[in-house]
C-alpha cells in the first residue's frame, strides 16, 4: 500500500490504522534497499507543504520536518545556527542536500548523522504528531541508540524546535573523513560559544558525533570553559576526563584508538574556528 496524504492530520490518521514506513526525501530509504524493491505499507509525506519551512517565534525557531538541507544552508539564520548550516553543506552531494530532510536525518539515527551534533548543541527538541495529539522530546532523548529512536509507530516527526536562548553565540562545525567530499564521518564536532562584553565565555556547548553509539554533549568540558577568556588555543584545556563519555568503535573508516586521538584535535580546531 502506498499513501500520499496532503495534510498532517491525514498522515496521522493513516498511522493510527497501521504502522507504515515513512518516506520523506528518500535519501536513506532507497540506498538501503540496494537492488530490492520497496515493499510494505509506505506513507509518503512529500505532498504535505505544512511540514516544510523555517519559522521564527518569540522563543523558538521551528524547522519543519521536511525542510531540506539545501533550504537550511541558504536560510538567514542567527550565528548559533551557523554550525547547523555548515553541517547541512556536508550532507552528501548537492543532490542529497536538495532532497534529504532534517527529520529524516534524525529518524535514521545513524551515529554519523551530520545534523545531530549541531542540533544537540542547540538543545533542540523534536516535535511528534499523532492522531492522539502532539508531544515534544529533547533530541538527546529522541535518539535512543544505533538506528533507534523514541518515535512511536503511530507518530511522525512534524518539526525540530530550536530555543532562541543562545542564538547570538558563535558556532562552528567540523567533520573528519577519509576524503574532502561525499564522506561518512570518522568524527565530527559542533561548538557554540557565548561571551560577555569582556570576552569571557559565559556558555559553551560542545557535541561530538561518530564517536559513540549516539552523539554526545561534553558537559564536563563545557563547564571547564565557562569563565575562560575566549581566544585561540582553548583546546589546550581538554583533559582525558572531558572525553570520558565517548565510546568510539573500530569500523571500516577508522579504529577506536584513532578516533580517540583525532577527536581531541578536532574539538580544539572547532573551538578555534568558532572564535575566528
Amino acid at each position: 500500500m502506498y499513501l500520499r496524504p496532503r495534510t498532517v492530520d491525514e498522515a496521522c490518521e493513516a498511522l493510527a490504522v497501521e504502522p507504515m514506513r515513512i518516506l520523506a526525501g528518500g535519501t536513506d530509504i532507497f540506498p538501503a534497499l540496494g537492488d530490492k524493491p520497496l515493499t510494505g505499507a509506505v506513507l509518503d509525506l512529500s505532498a504535505i507543504e505544512g511540514l516544510s519551512g523555517i519559522e521564527f517565534g518569540v522563543d523558538l525557531i521551528r524547522i519543519g520536518a521536511r525542510t531540506t538541507w539545501s533550504a537550511i544552508a541558504r536560510a538567514a539564520l542567527p550565528p548559533a545556527l551557523h554550525a547547523l548550516q555548515q553541517a547541512a553543506r556536508e550532507v552528501g552531494a548537492i543532490q542529497i542536500q536538495n532532497a534529504g530532510t532534517i527529520a529524516g536525518n534524525l529518524c535514521n539515527a545513524s551515529p554519523a548523522a551530520d545534523g545531530v551534533p549541531p542540533l544537540l548543541a542547540l538543545d533542540a527538541r523534536v516535535e511528534l504528531r499523532s492522531a492522539k495529539g502532539t508531544r515534544e522530546l529533547a533530541l538527546a532523548d529522541f535518539i535512543t541508540g544505533y538506528r533507534r529512536t523514541a518515535r512511536r509507530p503511530d507518530e511522525l516527526v512534524s518539526a525540530v524546535l530550536v530555543p532562541r536562548s543562545i542564538e547570538a553565540g558563535r558556532s562552528a562545525f567540523l567533520k573528519l573523513g577519509a576524503r574532502k567530499y561525499l564522506v561518512i564521518s570518522i568524527a565530527m564536532v559542533a561548538v557554540i560559544i557565548a561571551c560577555d562584553d569582556e570576552g569571557r565565555i559565559v556558555e559553551a556547548r560542545i557535541a561530538v558525533g561518530a564517536c559513540s553509539e549516539v552523539a554526545r554533549r561534553l558537559t564536563a568540558l563545557e563547564t571547564a570553559l565557562v569563565g575562560t577568556k575566549a581566544g585561540p588555543g582553548l583546546g589546550a584545556m581538554i583533559e582525558p576526563e572531558h572525553l570520558a563519555g565517548l565510546a568510539p568503535i573500530d569500523d571500516v573508516r577508522a579504529s577506536a584508538e584513532y578516533r580517540r586521538d583525532a577527536v581531541r584535535t578536532l574539538i580544539a580546531r572547532t573551538l578555534d574556528a568558532t572564535l575566528q
